[in-house]
């Protein structure tokens, strides 16, 4: 908080001002009645001094589920039967509707009942070739019909073998009209109702597994060059203002948008339980090892056009100091100071405070701790 002190005013500041000017003009000038000191407290003032900075490429965008599946239906027919809905917890394989497709199930059942054919055309050929072998070792067969009940028999294994894979693709197309979670998680959308007609292809559930988090963003082909996979990640949610979450740089694509000359970086955060998926978000991707250098409140950056500058304080007067600002640390509030300002120098960090150049200051002092009473220390 800031406070005008005024020097007093009136006869006492007029004699002043008089005996000053008999013993020295230059004294008398700088002591001026209307010379104004401000008074600023301990918490407008901080000190530059050198400390880590944990800088980094910052990305922003939606904060999305790791895990989010498109059920489609994979056969025509109508549903029935639906057991979810929106926000329901599911388990992987559990039924979710059934798609009623009396072809697909007809056709899975007349291919079970060829392969039943075909095991039974199977056993003869194979039994009649055992007694051609017979026949044929006792001389009362010929080559020709020994062949002819070899070929019966391999024709029967053909053609039980065509009859097992058209039945397997028809008991699976079949399966495929039971509609089940492909995943542990949570039903985010459900876009079909009892006893809708749906086509292949048709969109009929989505299920969300959020127990991991993803922020999908691009940064500059030269910030990209010095991220890793693996390194730390800081997020900050405009849901969670003052909290942050730790995680790290998933994926890095190999390659830069030729038109944008952008980066795809996708960095995941574990979801410590409650947080909703599609949120606003900022990853900030840290420095693997943070520079040591002069910092101080980003409050305290000053700007005016192109130029950067802070209030300093030097002998009781303000000083307008041009800067060269470097990298933030918003986990700390603190920014680098590059040139300009040195460690052990005050600077005024009040945001909302403006000054001229030679300001009179003051820094009040800190209060002191209460005294403890007579009761306390028993």
């Amino acid at each position: 908080m800031l406070q005008v002190m005024r020097r007093p005013t009136g006869v006492v500041v007029l004699a002043m001002s008089v005996a000053a000017a008999a013993c020295g003009g230059r004294e008398a000038q700088s002591e001026r009645p209307d010379d104004v000191a401000v008074a600023l407290s301990p918490a407008d003032v901080a000190t530059a001094h050198l400390a880590p900075i944990a800088s980094g490429v910052a990305v922003t965008g939606s904060l999305q589920p790791q895990w989010i599946v498109a059920i489609k239906a994979q056969v025509a027919g109508t549903v029935n039967n639906i057991r979810a809905d929106r926000g329901v917890r599911v388990s992987e394989g559990q039924v979710l509707a059934v798609i009623e497709a009396e072809g697909v199930r007809g056709q899975a059942e007349g291919a079970q009942a060829a392969v039943a054919a075909a095991e039974a055309n199977l056993a003869v050929a194979e039994q009649r070739l055992e007694s051609a072998r017979t026949l044929r070792e006792a001389g009362a067969m010929s080559q020709l019909d020994f062949r002819a009940a070899e070929a019966a028999y391999e024709s029967a294994r053909a053609q039980l073998a065509a009859a097992r894979a058209q039945a397997a693709g028809a008991v699976e197309q079949a399966r495929r009209a039971t509609i089940t979670a492909p995943m542990n998680g949570v039903v985010g959308a459900r876009k079909v109702e009892e006893g809708e007609a749906v086509n292949p292809g048709q969109e009929l559930f989505t299920v969300v597994r959020s127990d991991v988090l993803e922020l999908a963003g691009q940064v500059p082909v030269d910030a990209a060059t010095n991220i890793r996979t693996g390194q730390p990640v800081v997020f900050t949610l405009n849901a969670y203002p003052g909290r942050e979450f730790r995680g790290q740089v998933a994926r890095i694509e190999p390659m830069a948008d030729p038109a944008t000359r952008q980066v795809g970086v996708y960095m995941q955060m574990r979801n410590p339980g409650g947080i909703i998926g599609g949120q606003f978000a900022t990853g900030r991707i840290l420095d693997e090892k943070p520079d040591t250098a002069v910092v101080v409140p980003q409050t305290a950056i000053r700007y005016a056009g192109a130029e950067t500058f802070v209030y300093a304080i030097n002998n009781g007067r303000v000083v307008r100091k041009p800067v060269t600002a470097g990298a933030v640390d918003p986990s700390t509030g603190m920014i680098e100071i590059v040139a300009g300002v040195a460690a052990g120098e005050q600077v005024i960090s009040a945001p909302t405070a403006m000054f001229e150049e030679n300001t009179r200051v003051q820094i009040a002092a800190r209060p002191a701790a209460p005294a403890a009473s007579a009761e306390e220390h028993k």
